[in-house]
Protein backbone atom coordinates (compact mmCIF):
# COMPACT_ATOMS: atom_id res chain seq x y z
CA UNK A 1 0.00 0.00 0.00
CA UNK A 2 1.99 3.38 -1.35
CA UNK A 3 1.04 6.16 -3.72
CA UNK A 4 2.29 5.46 -7.00
CA UNK A 5 5.42 7.03 -8.37
CA UNK A 6 5.26 9.52 -11.68
CA UNK A 7 7.76 10.83 -13.66
CA UNK A 8 7.14 14.04 -16.17
CA UNK A 9 8.20 14.55 -19.94
CA UNK A 10 7.66 18.62 -20.36
CA UNK A 11 5.34 20.66 -17.93
CA UNK A 12 8.39 22.65 -16.80
CA UNK A 13 7.83 26.06 -15.04
CA UNK A 14 6.54 28.31 -17.99
CA UNK A 15 3.87 25.39 -19.30
CA UNK A 16 0.39 25.74 -18.30
CA UNK A 17 -1.01 21.84 -18.81
CA UNK A 18 2.19 20.27 -16.83
CA UNK A 19 0.82 22.19 -13.99
CA UNK A 20 -2.36 20.90 -14.66
CA UNK A 21 -1.74 17.51 -14.58
CA UNK A 22 0.49 17.73 -11.97
CA UNK A 23 -2.83 19.38 -9.60
CA UNK A 24 -4.56 16.88 -10.94
CA UNK A 25 -2.46 13.60 -10.01
CA UNK A 26 -1.87 15.25 -6.54
CA UNK A 27 -6.05 15.55 -5.58
CA UNK A 28 -6.73 12.64 -4.61
CA UNK A 29 -3.80 11.58 -3.06
CA UNK A 30 -2.73 8.71 -5.15
CA UNK A 31 0.18 10.05 -6.56
CA UNK A 32 3.16 11.99 -6.37
CA UNK A 33 5.68 13.41 -8.55
CA UNK A 34 9.04 11.70 -8.06
CA UNK A 35 11.36 12.84 -10.92
CA UNK A 36 10.87 14.55 -14.42
CA UNK A 37 12.59 15.72 -17.78
CA UNK A 38 10.88 18.96 -17.66
CA UNK A 39 12.65 20.44 -20.78
CA UNK A 40 14.76 20.73 -23.50
CA UNK A 41 16.86 23.66 -22.47
CA UNK A 42 19.32 22.62 -19.49
CA UNK A 43 19.18 25.06 -17.28
CA UNK A 44 15.05 25.38 -17.81
CA UNK A 45 14.77 22.02 -16.71
CA UNK A 46 17.18 22.13 -13.19
CA UNK A 47 15.31 25.34 -12.39
CA UNK A 48 11.65 23.67 -12.63
CA UNK A 49 13.01 20.94 -10.74
CA UNK A 50 14.13 23.15 -7.66
CA UNK A 51 11.05 24.55 -7.97
CA UNK A 52 8.78 21.70 -7.58
CA UNK A 53 11.64 19.76 -4.81
CA UNK A 54 12.71 17.27 -7.23
CA UNK A 55 16.14 15.45 -5.92
CA UNK A 56 18.83 16.70 -8.46
CA UNK A 57 19.89 13.11 -9.17
CA UNK A 58 16.37 12.51 -10.50
CA UNK A 59 15.82 15.88 -12.90
CA UNK A 60 17.03 15.13 -15.89
CA UNK A 61 18.03 16.52 -19.49
CA UNK A 62 16.33 14.54 -21.29
CA UNK A 63 13.33 12.16 -21.44
CA UNK A 64 16.13 8.76 -22.79
CA UNK A 65 18.56 9.90 -19.67
CA UNK A 66 15.06 9.56 -17.29
CA UNK A 67 13.94 6.56 -18.62
CA UNK A 68 17.10 4.69 -18.88
CA UNK A 69 18.09 5.48 -15.19
CA UNK A 70 14.73 5.22 -13.65
CA UNK A 71 14.54 1.82 -15.22
CA UNK A 72 18.13 0.93 -13.72
CA UNK A 73 16.36 1.56 -9.94
CA UNK A 74 15.58 -0.53 -7.44
CA UNK A 75 11.73 -1.43 -7.50
CA UNK A 76 10.92 0.31 -4.49
CA UNK A 77 12.03 3.48 -5.96
CA UNK A 78 11.57 3.65 -9.75
CA UNK A 79 8.63 5.01 -11.30
CA UNK A 80 5.47 3.30 -11.95
CA UNK A 81 4.63 5.54 -14.94
CA UNK A 82 5.03 8.32 -16.78
CA UNK A 83 3.14 11.72 -17.72
CA UNK A 84 3.62 13.23 -21.47
CA UNK A 85 2.93 17.34 -21.71
CA UNK A 86 5.00 18.09 -24.76
CA UNK A 87 3.68 19.27 -27.92
CA UNK A 88 2.14 16.95 -30.21
CA UNK A 89 5.04 15.88 -32.20
CA UNK A 90 6.82 14.65 -29.07
CA UNK A 91 4.35 12.34 -27.86
CA UNK A 92 5.35 9.25 -29.53
CA UNK A 93 9.01 8.69 -29.18
CA UNK A 94 8.82 8.91 -25.28
CA UNK A 95 5.82 7.10 -25.50
CA UNK A 96 6.75 3.85 -27.13
CA UNK A 97 10.58 4.53 -24.72
CA UNK A 98 8.38 4.13 -21.69
CA UNK A 99 6.40 1.34 -22.70
CA UNK A 100 9.53 -0.86 -24.05
CA UNK A 101 11.04 0.46 -20.11
CA UNK A 102 8.03 -1.13 -18.43
CA UNK A 103 6.20 1.79 -17.39
CA UNK A 104 2.83 2.56 -17.74
CA UNK A 105 2.15 5.90 -19.64
CA UNK A 106 -0.02 8.81 -19.63
CA UNK A 107 -0.51 11.17 -22.49
CA UNK A 108 -1.98 14.46 -23.72
CA UNK A 109 -4.48 14.47 -26.62
CA UNK A 110 -3.79 14.41 -29.36
CA UNK A 111 -1.93 10.59 -29.21
CA UNK A 112 0.34 11.14 -32.01
CA UNK A 113 0.78 12.92 -35.00
CA UNK A 114 -0.23 10.38 -37.13
CA UNK A 115 -2.86 7.60 -37.54
CA UNK A 116 -0.09 5.09 -38.43
CA UNK A 117 2.04 6.07 -35.05
CA UNK A 118 -1.06 5.64 -33.01
CA UNK A 119 -1.74 2.23 -34.74
CA UNK A 120 2.36 1.26 -33.56
CA UNK A 121 1.38 2.84 -30.32
CA UNK A 122 -1.79 0.65 -29.93
CA UNK A 123 0.24 -2.29 -30.86
CA UNK A 124 3.05 -1.76 -28.12
CA UNK A 125 0.43 -1.61 -25.47
CA UNK A 126 -1.25 -4.70 -26.20
CA UNK A 127 2.70 -6.15 -26.42
CA UNK A 128 3.50 -5.38 -23.02
CA UNK A 129 0.39 -5.48 -21.34
CA UNK A 130 0.76 -1.75 -20.01
CA UNK A 131 -1.87 0.61 -19.69
CA UNK A 132 -2.16 3.96 -21.62
CA UNK A 133 -4.04 6.95 -20.41
CA UNK A 134 -5.19 9.55 -22.78
CA UNK A 135 -6.47 12.79 -21.12
CA UNK A 136 -9.85 13.80 -22.69
CA UNK A 137 -10.73 15.93 -19.89
CA UNK A 138 -14.05 16.55 -20.62
CA UNK A 139 -14.87 12.63 -19.97
CA UNK A 140 -13.63 13.05 -16.73
CA UNK A 141 -17.22 15.62 -15.51
CA UNK A 142 -19.85 13.60 -13.69
CA UNK A 143 -22.43 15.13 -15.59
CA UNK A 144 -21.24 13.88 -18.56
CA UNK A 145 -21.15 10.55 -16.89
CA UNK A 146 -24.60 10.82 -15.86
CA UNK A 147 -25.43 11.73 -19.95
CA UNK A 148 -24.00 8.49 -20.87
CA UNK A 149 -25.57 6.44 -18.07
CA UNK A 150 -29.11 7.55 -19.02
CA UNK A 151 -28.08 6.88 -22.72
CA UNK A 152 -27.02 3.36 -21.79
CA UNK A 153 -30.40 2.38 -19.53
CA UNK A 154 -32.47 3.34 -22.60
CA UNK A 155 -33.99 6.30 -20.74
CA UNK A 156 -33.92 8.76 -23.89
CA UNK A 157 -35.18 5.76 -26.09
CA UNK A 158 -33.08 5.08 -29.44
CA UNK A 159 -30.99 8.41 -29.96
CA UNK A 160 -31.42 10.09 -33.46
CA UNK A 161 -29.27 13.09 -33.79
CA UNK A 162 -26.02 14.20 -31.90
CA UNK A 163 -24.67 18.36 -32.17
CA UNK A 164 -21.92 18.66 -30.46
CA UNK A 165 -19.97 22.39 -30.88
CA UNK A 166 -16.37 23.52 -29.44
CA UNK A 167 -16.10 27.34 -29.52
CA UNK A 168 -13.04 29.24 -28.69
CA UNK A 169 -12.00 32.54 -29.82
CA UNK A 170 -8.06 32.82 -28.35
CA UNK A 171 -6.82 32.39 -32.18
CA UNK A 172 -8.64 35.16 -33.80
CA UNK A 173 -5.76 36.91 -34.60
CA UNK A 174 -2.31 36.08 -35.62
CA UNK A 175 -1.00 35.26 -32.29
CA UNK A 176 1.43 32.61 -33.20
CA UNK A 177 3.78 35.88 -34.78
CA UNK A 178 2.90 37.88 -31.38
CA UNK A 179 4.67 35.66 -28.87
CA UNK A 180 2.42 33.40 -28.23
CA UNK A 181 4.13 29.88 -27.34
CA UNK A 182 0.99 27.87 -27.32
CA UNK A 183 -0.38 29.39 -30.53
CA UNK A 184 3.10 28.98 -32.28
CA UNK A 185 3.23 25.15 -31.95
CA UNK A 186 -0.20 24.31 -32.53
CA UNK A 187 -0.24 25.92 -35.71
CA UNK A 188 3.01 24.95 -37.28
CA UNK A 189 2.08 21.68 -39.10
CA UNK A 190 5.80 20.01 -38.06
CA UNK A 191 4.84 20.02 -34.53
CA UNK A 192 0.84 20.33 -34.35
CA UNK A 193 0.39 17.30 -37.50
CA UNK A 194 -2.01 17.50 -40.17
CA UNK A 195 -5.03 19.48 -38.70
CA UNK A 196 -4.68 22.43 -36.44
CA UNK A 197 -8.48 23.71 -34.58
CA UNK A 198 -9.69 20.30 -35.71
CA UNK A 199 -6.32 18.23 -33.77
CA UNK A 200 -6.36 20.92 -30.78
CA UNK A 201 -10.21 21.01 -29.91
CA UNK A 202 -12.04 19.11 -32.47
CA UNK A 203 -10.88 15.94 -31.28
CA UNK A 204 -12.16 16.78 -28.32
CA UNK A 205 -15.49 17.12 -29.37
CA UNK A 206 -15.53 13.86 -31.45
CA UNK A 207 -14.17 11.86 -28.66
CA UNK A 208 -16.91 13.68 -25.74
CA UNK A 209 -19.91 12.80 -28.72
CA UNK A 210 -18.61 8.91 -28.95
CA UNK A 211 -18.16 9.16 -25.10
CA UNK A 212 -21.62 9.94 -24.31
CA UNK A 213 -23.41 8.37 -26.84
CA UNK A 214 -21.58 4.74 -26.87
CA UNK A 215 -21.81 5.56 -31.10
CA UNK A 216 -18.68 5.58 -33.15
CA UNK A 217 -18.08 7.79 -36.22
CA UNK A 218 -18.54 5.85 -39.75
CA UNK A 219 -18.87 8.58 -41.79
CA UNK A 220 -18.14 12.27 -42.23
CA UNK A 221 -18.15 15.17 -44.90
CA UNK A 222 -15.86 18.05 -43.53
CA UNK A 223 -15.22 21.68 -44.23
CA UNK A 224 -12.00 23.36 -42.96
CA UNK A 225 -11.12 26.70 -43.05
CA UNK A 226 -8.05 28.99 -42.62
CA UNK A 227 -9.84 32.30 -41.96
CA UNK A 228 -7.11 34.48 -40.51
CA UNK A 229 -4.60 35.40 -43.17
CA UNK A 230 -1.22 34.20 -43.04
CA UNK A 231 -1.96 31.01 -40.77
CA UNK A 232 -0.68 27.56 -41.81
CA UNK A 233 -3.53 25.29 -40.41
CA UNK A 234 -6.86 25.34 -39.73
CA UNK A 235 -8.76 27.36 -37.73
CA UNK A 236 -12.25 27.05 -37.98
CA UNK A 237 -14.36 24.12 -39.08
CA UNK A 238 -17.99 22.39 -39.87
CA UNK A 239 -18.03 18.86 -39.95
CA UNK A 240 -21.30 16.34 -41.20
CA UNK A 241 -21.36 13.49 -39.18
CA UNK A 242 -22.90 9.63 -39.47
CA UNK A 243 -23.32 7.46 -36.33
CA UNK A 244 -23.76 3.93 -36.03
CA UNK A 245 -27.07 2.87 -36.02
CA UNK A 246 -28.15 5.15 -38.87
CA UNK A 247 -27.78 8.45 -36.04
CA UNK A 248 -27.03 12.08 -37.90
CA UNK A 249 -24.80 14.42 -36.12
CA UNK A 250 -23.25 17.14 -36.69
CA UNK A 251 -19.66 19.17 -34.87
CA UNK A 252 -18.81 22.50 -35.24
CA UNK A 253 -15.10 23.51 -33.96
CA UNK A 254 -13.74 27.38 -33.91
CA UNK A 255 -11.15 29.14 -32.39
CA UNK A 256 -11.74 32.51 -34.34
CA UNK A 257 -15.18 32.54 -32.76
CA UNK A 258 -14.37 36.19 -30.94
CA UNK A 259 -15.06 36.43 -27.34
CA UNK A 260 -15.96 32.62 -27.03
CA UNK A 261 -13.78 31.47 -24.45
CA UNK A 262 -13.69 27.62 -23.73
CA UNK A 263 -17.36 26.70 -24.90
CA UNK A 264 -17.79 22.85 -25.20
CA UNK A 265 -21.78 22.06 -25.57
CA UNK A 266 -23.19 18.58 -26.40
CA UNK A 267 -26.69 18.09 -27.41
CA UNK A 268 -27.89 14.48 -28.10
CA UNK A 269 -31.71 13.79 -28.57
CA UNK A 270 -33.69 10.37 -28.51
CA UNK A 271 -36.79 9.22 -29.15
CA UNK A 272 -38.33 9.91 -25.64
CA UNK A 273 -36.12 13.05 -25.06
CA UNK A 274 -32.43 14.64 -25.09
CA UNK A 275 -29.61 16.17 -22.91
CA UNK A 276 -27.83 18.79 -23.11
CA UNK A 277 -24.68 19.53 -21.63
CA UNK A 278 -22.21 22.62 -21.42
CA UNK A 279 -18.77 22.85 -20.42
CA UNK A 280 -18.58 26.16 -18.96
CA UNK A 281 -21.43 25.23 -16.60
CA UNK A 282 -20.30 21.84 -15.94
CA UNK A 283 -22.51 20.81 -12.35
CA UNK A 284 -25.37 20.91 -14.93
CA UNK A 285 -27.49 18.13 -16.88
CA UNK A 286 -30.82 19.76 -19.16
CA UNK A 287 -32.75 16.96 -19.54
CA UNK A 288 -35.49 17.76 -21.64
CA UNK A 289 -38.68 15.11 -22.55
CA UNK A 290 -41.73 14.63 -25.06
CA UNK A 291 -44.42 14.87 -23.01
CA UNK A 292 -43.32 16.02 -19.58
CA UNK A 293 -41.83 19.62 -18.03
CA UNK A 294 -37.98 19.72 -18.61
CA UNK A 295 -35.33 19.06 -15.95
CA UNK A 296 -32.61 20.33 -14.24
CA UNK A 297 -30.02 17.65 -12.51
CA UNK A 298 -27.12 19.22 -11.20
CA UNK A 299 -23.70 17.25 -9.68
CA UNK A 300 -23.36 16.23 -6.08
CA UNK A 301 -22.90 13.11 -3.96
CA UNK A 302 -26.15 13.89 -1.81
CA UNK A 303 -28.28 12.84 -4.40
CA UNK A 304 -27.61 9.00 -4.73
CA UNK A 305 -31.29 8.49 -5.79
CA UNK A 306 -31.26 10.87 -8.78
CA UNK A 307 -27.82 10.49 -10.02
CA UNK A 308 -26.16 7.16 -11.38
CA UNK A 309 -23.46 5.63 -9.30
CA UNK A 310 -20.98 7.00 -12.36
CA UNK A 311 -21.71 10.07 -11.54
CA UNK A 312 -21.91 9.79 -7.89
CA UNK A 313 -18.50 7.71 -8.33
CA UNK A 314 -17.21 11.36 -9.58
CA UNK A 315 -18.73 13.58 -7.40
CA UNK A 316 -16.48 15.04 -5.01
CA UNK A 317 -18.67 17.10 -2.55
CA UNK A 318 -22.22 17.73 -2.15
CA UNK A 319 -24.41 20.00 -4.44
CA UNK A 320 -24.20 23.75 -4.64
CA UNK A 321 -20.28 23.39 -4.27
CA UNK A 322 -18.93 23.37 -7.57
CA UNK A 323 -16.31 20.96 -9.52
CA UNK A 324 -14.97 21.92 -12.48
CA UNK A 325 -11.80 21.27 -14.67
CA UNK A 326 -9.24 20.60 -12.69
CA UNK A 327 -11.54 17.93 -10.77
CA UNK A 328 -12.41 16.42 -14.04
CA UNK A 329 -8.76 15.98 -15.02
CA UNK A 330 -8.49 14.17 -11.71
CA UNK A 331 -10.88 11.84 -11.65
CA UNK A 332 -9.11 10.88 -14.86
CA UNK A 333 -5.94 10.35 -12.97
CA UNK A 334 -8.21 9.04 -9.96
CA UNK A 335 -9.64 5.92 -12.01
CA UNK A 336 -6.25 5.52 -13.86
CA UNK A 337 -4.29 5.34 -10.49
CA UNK A 338 -7.06 2.96 -8.68
CA UNK A 339 -6.21 0.75 -11.79
CA UNK A 340 -2.99 0.57 -11.85
CA UNK A 341 -3.30 0.16 -7.93
CA UNK A 342 -5.77 -2.84 -8.28
CA UNK A 343 -2.89 -4.60 -10.66
CA UNK A 344 -0.13 -4.01 -8.18
CA UNK A 345 -2.32 -5.88 -5.51
CA UNK A 346 -2.82 -8.13 -8.29
CA UNK A 347 -6.48 -7.85 -8.30
CA UNK A 348 -8.60 -7.06 -11.51
CA UNK A 349 -9.50 -3.38 -11.70
CA UNK A 350 -13.12 -2.69 -11.48
CA UNK A 351 -15.58 -0.96 -14.40
CA UNK A 352 -15.47 1.68 -12.52
CA UNK A 353 -12.11 2.20 -12.27
CA UNK A 354 -11.37 1.81 -15.99
CA UNK A 355 -13.97 4.54 -16.86
CA UNK A 356 -10.73 6.61 -18.71
CA UNK A 357 -9.52 7.12 -22.15
CA UNK A 358 -7.41 4.53 -23.38
CA UNK A 359 -5.26 4.14 -26.25
CA UNK A 360 -8.17 3.00 -29.04
CA UNK A 361 -9.79 6.23 -28.24
CA UNK A 362 -6.11 7.93 -28.68
CA UNK A 363 -6.65 5.70 -32.50
CA UNK A 364 -10.02 6.84 -33.38
CA UNK A 365 -8.92 10.65 -32.77
CA UNK A 366 -6.22 10.38 -34.91
CA UNK A 367 -8.32 8.62 -37.51
CA UNK A 368 -11.13 11.59 -36.75
CA UNK A 369 -8.00 14.44 -37.95
CA UNK A 370 -6.85 12.41 -41.05
CA UNK A 371 -10.27 11.55 -42.13
CA UNK A 372 -11.43 15.06 -41.45
CA UNK A 373 -8.62 16.40 -43.34
CA UNK A 374 -8.91 14.46 -46.17
CA UNK A 375 -12.61 15.45 -46.26
CA UNK A 376 -11.71 18.48 -46.61
CA UNK A 377 -9.62 17.69 -49.26
CA UNK A 378 -12.25 16.20 -51.20
CA UNK A 379 -15.25 16.95 -53.60
CA UNK A 380 -16.73 13.98 -52.36
CA UNK A 381 -19.81 14.61 -50.29
CA UNK A 382 -19.18 11.47 -48.05
CA UNK A 383 -15.74 10.05 -46.59
CA UNK A 384 -15.77 6.49 -45.10
CA UNK A 385 -14.39 7.16 -41.50
CA UNK A 386 -11.75 4.79 -41.93
CA UNK A 387 -9.37 3.81 -38.77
Amino acid sequence: MRKLRMGMVGGGKDAFIGAIHRIAANMDGLIELCCGALSIHPEMAKESGKILFLPEDRTYLSYEEMIKKESQMPEDKRIDFITIVTPNFAHFAPAMMALDHGFNVVIEKPMTVSLEQAKELKKKVEETGLQLCLTHTYSGYPMVKQARAMIQNGELGKTRKIVVEYMQGWLSKLSEREGNAGAAWRTDPSKSGKAGCMGDIGTHAAHLAEYVSGLKITQLCANLNIVVPGRMLDDDGNVLLKFENEVNGVLVASQIAAGEENNLTLRIYGEKGSIEWAQMEPNTLLVRWLDQPAQILRAGNNYPNILSKAALDNCRTPGGHPEGYLEAFANIYKNFAHTLLAKLEGETPTKEMLDFPKVDEGVRGMAFIENVVASGKSNEKWTEFVV
